[in-house]
């Protein structure tokens, strides 16, 4: 595919700065299992090139669903247009200097391939995982879901860039419901689809998989007669499921640099963070170390070039506490003048690429989960996100959990359910007291967070140990 890319660049005869081709070729299977009985297999092919021009300093776009080189030269033109008429009414002059020249390759390691299972044996696996949840009468519903991907990107420019990336993900889910009365209950696990790597069946199929669906279904049943989480101000312990979405929404989602330049406030929303606030914003205590790092083997939204063909590589986001750089692309990083990282990613081959987060992680701490629970007299431990809200600055946050036990005196004792927590993201991250060490790290991932205008549903990578959080304000509730 490269050299057909490269064939069709040399026959555009377009006054153009700068030239992009980048064609996409998804195969997409899913099998959706409930209450033991399939309800969705489905199959599909999605394929196209998206064609970037730059032209009098602004940059044009044109995508078509096809390999056709005819195609391809419409679309280019199309996109010469468009930076034509853009010109005029252009924020910001764009240079080359933004698309610098790559040559690569990347692929996505893997054990046993997706195509290893077919599609009955799936089908199978799920069914059987819903019998292995379904531990009490009490289980009124049961589910299992498997998602898997292989995407191929071909990336070549004007200026020389040839870059190859090939990604096998697995996206897996399987949960229950409980009820007694007018009490009901869901466990899954560690949240709805947040089991999602790259790699093959070796990320799912472990020793560890029978026996988690069936404690899962013991959990879900246990919850129905917990007691409600008290309200209170106490030491809040959240196990790395809930962190990757408290770093998504108050880490990732406020440093995005579009949105702190205004470009997204009429649809996802702005940013509380100023441009003057990067080498100088105490974001959290010292103990807090974000990374922005698309080089973790397995990880979800692990690249060695972003969209752009910008070289990806592990960059501290906040150090000790203090914010470092921003999540934007090259364009971003030279419209605000502050560093960034190779983050211009696009979901499909038919959307430009913007600024979105890719692999977001809370580096390790040196405290052992033991050591965090016995050093607590009063606090409550919470596990896998249920619910959540942030406003629109990505400021104030109230999120709710499946599962929490308390704790008391240096010990996790009752189980107890509805478990919410709220803050203010300055705050929360202040109150951040002790950190797990490796041991306690673990990845997850999301393949639906939404962005832009029109919508993009990207993939999404966090790893994070156990953290605890001192004074935060718990409560419970339906």
């Amino acid at each position: 595919m490269i050299s057909e890319l490269q064939h069709v660049l040399s026959t555009l005869d377009l006054d153009a700065d700068w030239i992009g081709l980048r064609a996409v070729k998804e195969t997409a299977t899913s099998c959706y299992v409930r209450d033991g009985l399939p309800e969705g297999n489905a199959k599909s092919l999605n394929q196209g090139v998206m064609v970037e021009v730059m032209t009098n300093g602004q940059i044009g776009y044109g995508a078509v669903n096809s390999f056709q080189p005819a195609l391809i030269r419409a679309a280019a033109v199309q996109a010469y247009q468009q930076a034509i008429a853009a010109s005029r009414w252009g924020i910001y002059r764009a240079t080359p200097a933004i698309r610098p020249r790559v040559v690569g390759q990347y692929a996505s390691p893997f054990q046993k391939p997706l195509d290893a299972l077919s599609p009955g044996e799936i089908n199978d696996l799920l069914i059987r995982l819903c019998g292995a949840l379904k531990v009490s009468e009490q289980i009124v519903q049961t589910s299992a879901v498997a998602q898997l991907e292989l995407v191929d990107s071909w990336f070549v420019s004007s200026n020389g860039s040839e870059v190859y990336q090939q990604f096998s993900l697995l996206e897996t889910h399987y949960g229950a419901i409980a009820q007694d009365g007018a009490v009901v209950q869901q466990r899954s696990n560690n949240g709805h689809l947040a089991h999602c790597y790259q790699g093959g069946w070796e990320m799912f199929l472990d020793d560890r998989l029978w026996g988690r669906a069936q404690q899962i279904g013991e959990q879900t049943v246990e919850l129905l007669a917990a007691d409600e989480c008290p309200t209170a101000r106490t030491t809040l312990v959240l196990a790395p499921d809930q962190m990757m979405l408290q770093i998504h929404e108050s880490v990732g989602h406020p440093l995005e640099l579009d949105r702190i330049l205004g470009d997204e406030r009429n649809y996802a929303g702005g940013s509380f963070v100023k441009p003057s606030d990067f080498g100088n914003l105490s974001y959290g205590s010292k103990a807090m170390n974000i990374t922005f790092n698309p080089t973790v083997s397995g990880e979800f939204a692990s690249y060695r070039f972003d969209d752009t063909g910008a070289p990806a590589s592990r960059e501290y986001v906040i150090r000790e506490g203090v914010l470092q750089r921003g999540l934007g692309s090259l364009e971003s990083q030279a419209r605000l003048g502050v560093p960034g990282v190779s983050c211009a990613r696009a979901s499909s081959w038919n959307r430009p690429p913007i600024d979105r987060m890719a692999n977001l992680n809370l580096e390790p701490g040196t405290d052992s989960p033991d050591a965090i629970i016995a050093d607590i007299e009063d606090g409550v431990y919470m596990e896998a996100n249920r619910s959540w809200s942030i406003d629109d600055q990505r400021y104030k946050f109230q999120f709710g959990c499946e599962y929490a036990k308390r704790i008391e005196n240096g010990k996790l004792t009752k189980t107890l359910r509805n478990p919410n927590y709220r803050g203010t993201t300055l705050e929360f991250w202040h109150q951040l007291r002790r950190v797990g060490n490796t041991d306690t790290w673990e990845i997850y991932g999301t393949p639906y967070c939404g962005k832009g205008e029109p919508n993009q549903a990207i993939r999404v990578g966090h790893g994070s140990p156990v953290c605890a959080f001192a004074d935060v304000e718990v409560f419970g509730g339906g």
